[in-house]
């Protein structure tokens, strides 16, 4: 039950100074620049870290990462957004530093059920999901069961009908990962594939999603036993399930796409949000299909107004305790 704890360290100068870098890039205002807690928990067995950015007592944000990425990758969302909300984001099974699964058991209902046991371990009440790629996919299978606990669901970048080149082009990606070698090599690779994103951030981005073998080289953190045509294969399946449960999720949905991301299109999201019981969907410009990190501001200002209709909604799960008068009239995202 291997696990990425074993990554290169950094002080906590080092990585407040990148986190301050991150936000003067993203042009992302936020009153303290912070870090945030780190924590466990565990699940069937497997030590699941998440970290905490608080704010106790606000209406919780859980945050799902796409496949490959980290937790980590929220940062700058969940900095933008602790002032009003309870952030916390999960390193899914067999990525960033929680456990591998000992028998590959990384579907969406495996998934589902360490999102369910995050959910009553942490004792949060009708918290909103924020899933990215494959974390979204993770979140509906969850809200399919167990919509009526949940504020809402966002689903970035991820949907029923996603763009076969596009997610060929990914899965290509991983599939043909070369495996251990140099840092730097990490870097050029993470360039050639996202030449949106400066430089500077992905190298410490990276640290977050690498371990140090003890040889010198670098691997990923995730489990590449993950990264089969068969895994891949699965997960199809499980998206087309979904379609037949789109009537189940009956809490609030919204849909975010990148408008230059090339694994979901404005049609595939118009479609999704027309089909669900309570859908609505939006466009984030200068990004692709990684929208938390091509472009954070954006998905911020698109998410307050998602989650102030949330906390309008009369009789619903946050009731006066969503976001108060003064937050209400505060959240006009970052300037």
């Amino acid at each position: 039950m291997k696990s990425g704890h074993s990554g290169p360290s950094t002080s906590h100068a080092e990585a407040l100074s990148h986190l301050r870098l991150a936000c003067e890039v993203a042009r992302i205002r936020a009153d303290e620049v912070v870090l945030p807690a780190d924590a466990d928990i565990v699940v069937d067995g497997l030590r699941l870290h998440y970290l905490d950015w608080g704010t106790q007592g606000r209406s919780p944000l859980l945050f799902l990462h796409g496949g490959r990425l980290t937790a980590h990758t929220f940062d700058l969302v969940c900095l933008a957004l602790r002032k009003d909300f309870h952030c916390l984001a999960l390193d899914q099974r067999g990525h960033g530093d929680s456990d591998w699964s000992p028998t590959l058991d990384y579907g969406p209902d495996a998934n589902a059920r360490d999102i369910a046991a995050w959910i009553e371990q942490l004792g949060v009440k009708a918290p909103v999901l924020i899933g990215h790629s494959l974390g979204g996919l993770n979140a509906m299978t969850y809200a399919a069961d167990a919509a009526e606990s949940l504020a809402g669901i966002v689903l970035v970048d991820v949907g029923p009908g996603v763009q076969a080149a596009g997610t060929q082009r990914m899965i290509s990606h991983a599939i043909d990962d070369p495996g251990p070698g140099p840092f730097e090599d990490f870097v050029a690779r993470a360039v050639e594939f996202n030449p949106r994103r400066d430089p500077r951030l992905l190298r410490r981005s990276l640290l977050h999603n690498l371990r140090q073998l003890p040889d010198g080289r670098f691997a990923w953190k995730h489990d590449p036993g993950r990264a089969t045509p068969e895994y891949y294969a699965s997960i199809k399946a499980s998206v087309e399930r979904l379609r037949e449960r789109v009537a189940e999720v009956t809490c609030p949905v919204f849909v975010v796409r990148g408008a230059e991301s090339d694994v979901y299109g404005d049609s595939d999201a118009a479609r999704f949000a027309e089909v669900l019981p309570d859908g609505r969907w939006a466009r984030v410009e200068s990004a692709g299909h990684n929208i938390q990190g091509d472009n954070p501001r954006g998905l911020v200002s698109v998410l307050i107004e998602f989650l102030a209709e949330v906390a309008r909604r009369p009789g619903g799960p946050w009731g006066s305790g969503g976001l108060t008068g003064r937050n209400a009239d505060a959240m006009e995202g970052p300037r």
